[in-house]
């Protein structure tokens, strides 16, 4: 028998429909939600805000204190839902360090929407031209990875409807 989700990863490069899925999965769901990106200390976002791509060693503390919190929840008997890039292996091995079952879930979007998205996008220190970097750096989901790959769809709701069915498969 498979274990319950205690976390839901939203994970995928900028502007693909992580917090507005996040969003609809809480109303959904009930669980509560951590965007990653409050977890970001102010050093790392005055780097991305300059246009200046994180490195493994600015991401290593963000991702320790993001997996910190998802244990503290399950510790709790809350379960959660993150928004987070998670865009390398590596990073997503250490939130599967969390206590409980992590489970991600891989938004994709085409690129010219991604762009189209960010470039009315109001409010976030994610520039733009920051997105061929996160392309350069993102690996997909491995099969031996717990997570499922979710096309984004016309709309927020089809999206939801989508990412609820591959759920219920986890």
């Amino acid at each position: 028998m498979t274990r319950p989700v205690e976390h839901l990863v939203l994970m995928g490069v900028a502007g693909c429909g992580k917090t507005t899925a996040a969003d609809n999965l809480h109303r959904a769901l009930g669980w509560p939600i951590a965007e990653a990106d409050d977890f970001h200390p102010a050093a790392n976002i005055a780097k991305m805000s300059r246009g200046v791509p994180l490195t493994d060693e600015d991401r290593w503390p963000w991702l320790t204190s993001l997996r910190d919190w998802m244990s503290a929840r399950a510790a709790d008997g809350i379960r959660t839902i993150v928004t987070c890039s998670a865009l390398k292996r590596s990073y997503r091995d250490l939130l599967s360090e969390a206590e409980g079952r992590v489970f991600f879930i891989h938004l994709l979007a085409d690129p010219d929407e991604l762009r189209e998205r960010m470039a009315h996008r109001e409010g976030h220190f994610m520039p733009p031209a920051l997105l061929p970097s996160q392309f350069a750096a993102l690996e997909p989901l491995d099969d031996d990875e717990d997570g499922v790959t979710v096309v984004s769809r016309p709309t927020p709701e089809e999206t939801l409807d989508a990412i609820l069915a591959a759920l219920e498969r986890a």
